[in-house]
């Protein structure tokens, strides 16, 4: 991890926070941009309707037949020198696309909370999306593991336990950022 970090990756199962971390990244000035949107904009482009199994399975069609990079290649097509947030992180094909636009100076960043507390993060949020049940709930994170997701949140640089209040994450995110940052400088 030696030299400047061009790219934080940031992963996490749906519901764990990582919206936090990005609020966190862009009042420090770091650039985001969220493979979710580039998702989005994309099935918006074909009239999909906004239902998370819609995006979700539109998401998954993509990757299965472009590859599991899909997204990643879409979104690395906004890249450039600045040190910049890439919020979604889903698998290693992604990773290590980035790893290779990074050229070394990457670090992943997972945020991690408990099935119970991300479901009722998500289904608090109000948005079309939102699982209408538990068992809604367990197929996304099952739709998303398949894609890889639990690999890379297991081999992370860096995890950030978000399972209180939102001040106790906040004061992790920052201790991350400063340590990223500072080895950024090395």
């Amino acid at each position: 991890m030696r030299g400047r970090i061009k790219l934080i990756l940031l992963t996490g199962m749906p519901g764990s926070g990582k919206e936090e971390f990005v609020k966190i990244c862009a009042k420090r000035g770091i650039r985001v941009l969220r493979m979710g949107d580039f998702v989005r904009a994309e099935a918006a482009g074909k009239g999909l309707p906004t239902t998370d199994a819609e995006i979700g399975g539109f998401a998954h069609r993509m990757r299965e037949e472009n590859g599991y990079d899909y997204w990643a290649k879409r979104t690395a097509e906004a890249l450039d020198d600045r040190l910049t947030l890439i919020d979604g992180l889903r698998g290693e094909d992604e990773s290590n696309l980035f790893r290779e636009r990074a050229k070394g100076g990457l670090i992943v960043v997972a945020v991690k909370a408990s099935p119970r507390v991300r479901f009722q993060r998500l289904r608090s949020r109000g948005r079309d999306d939102a699982p209408k049940s538990f068992e809604e709930f367990e197929e996304r994170d099952r739709r998303e593991s398949r894609w890889g997701l639990a690999d890379i949140i297991a081999g992370a640089d860096f995890a950030i336990d978000n399972e209180s209040t939102v001040e106790a994450f906040q004061k992790r995110a920052e201790a991350v950022l400063d340590e990223i940052i500072g080895r950024g400088k090395e």
